[in-house]
C-alpha cells in the first residue's frame, strides 16, 4: 500500500510575512487578485490601498487558518513564480534568490523550472543566503578571477550587491598599484600605469603595432571607465540611490575579471 504524504504544517507567521514580502517584489498590485484567486480567498473592499506584501499575507493567512495546513503559502508560491510570468530569465532568477531566501527556513526551494521543492531547512541568516543565491556558483561558471571573489566573498553573502561591485573595483586599483609600486587611485592611477603618454609602466602588449597601440588604450578606458562608472559613484553616493541589480553586479564583475586577467600577463615595465 502506497503511503500517503502528508499535508505540510501551516507556515509561522513570521514566515509567511517574509516569504510575501519577497513574493511582492515579482508582481504588480492589479496582478494580486488573480494571484491569490486559487486560493478561493476575496479581498474586501479597500484592499488594494493596502502595501502588496500584506495584502498577499492576509489571503494566505486567512486560508491557512480554514485549511488548516500549509498548502495556501505553497500555493502561492507557485502562482507567482511560474516562468511565463517573467520578461527575462535573468528577472526570474533575481526573485527566485529572494524568495528561496526567506523559503529555506521552512525546509523549501523554489527549483529551475519554478516548481516548489522539500529541502534540508536553514538555520542561520548566513546559510539561507548563501543557499538562495546562485550568483557566486554563475561566477565561479564563468571562472571569475579569484582575485575579484576575495575583495567581495562577504558582500557577496550577504547579497550586497552595490558593495560587492565596489569592493571588486577596488581590487583593480589594488593590482595597479602592487604591480608597479605606484600610489594613488582610480583614473589618475591608471595614467600613471597604463597610459601610453606615461611609458606606460604596465604594457598589455608589445605596442609596436597601430593594433596594438588601440587595445592598451582601449583596456585603459575600461579601467578608467569602471572607476568614473562604478568605484565613484557608489563610493559617494547612498545605496538607496545607486542600486545596482544581481544582473548588473554580475556583468561587472564578469569585467573587472577580464581586467584581472589582462594584468596578471602584462608586461611591467622599469
Amino acid at each position: 500500500m502506497s503511503q500517503v504524504t502528508p499535508p505540510p504544517a501551516p507556515f509561522p507567521a513570521a514566515s509567511v510575512e517574509q516569504i510575501c514580502k519577497a513574493l511582492a517584489d515579482a508582481v504588480t498590485g492589479s496582478q494580486i487578485p488573480n494571484l491569490i484567486a486559487p486560493l478561493r480567498i476575496t479581498e474586501p473592499a479597500g484592499s488594494e490601498q493596502q502595501t502588496k506584501w500584506k495584502r498577499l499575507f492576509n489571503a494566505v493567512a486567512e486560508w491557512q487558518n480554514r485549511q488548516g495546513d500549509g498548502k495556501p503559502m505553497l500555493r502561492l508560491v507557485g502562482e507567482v513564480m511560474r516562468p511565463v510570468r517573467f520578461t527575462s530569465t535573468l528577472a526570474f532568477e533575481d526573485a527566485r534568490s529572494a524568495v528561496n531566501e526567506a523559503l529555506l527556513y521552512s525546509g523549501y526551494k523554489i527549483l529551475d523550472d519554478g516548481r516548489v521543492a522539500r529541502t534540508t531547512a536553514a538555520t542561520t541568516v548566513a546559510e539561507a543566503q548563501q543557499r538562495a543565491d546562485d550568483l557566486r556558483a554563475e561566477l565561479n561558471r564563468r571562472g571569475v578571477h579569484p582575485d575579484v571573489l576575495n575583495f567581495c566573498r562577504a558582500e557577496l553573502m550577504q547579497r550586497n550587491y552595490f558593495h560587492a561591485v565596489l569592493e571588486a573595483s577596488k581590487s583593480v586599483a589594488d593590482k595597479l598599484r602592487a604591480l608597479t609600486g605606484e600610489i594613488g587611485d582610480g583614473s589618475g592611477l591608471v595614467d600613471k600605469t597604463c597610459s601610453i603618454g606615461q611609458g606606460p609602466r604596465i604594457a598589455f602588449n608589445a605596442l609596436t603595432t597601430e593594433w596594438e597601440r588601440s587595445e592598451q588604450n582601449g583596456l585603459v578606458m575600461l579601467m578608467k571607465g569602471l572607476f568614473s562608472t562604478f568605484r565613484n559613484p557608489s563610493a559617494h553616493a547612498p545605496k538607496v540611490l545607486w542600486a545596482t541589480s544581481r544582473s548588473d553586479a554580475l556583468d561587472v564583475l564578469t569585467l573587472i575579471s577580464m581586467l584581472h586577467r589582462r594584468l596578471d600577463t602584462a608586461t611591467v615595465r622599469p
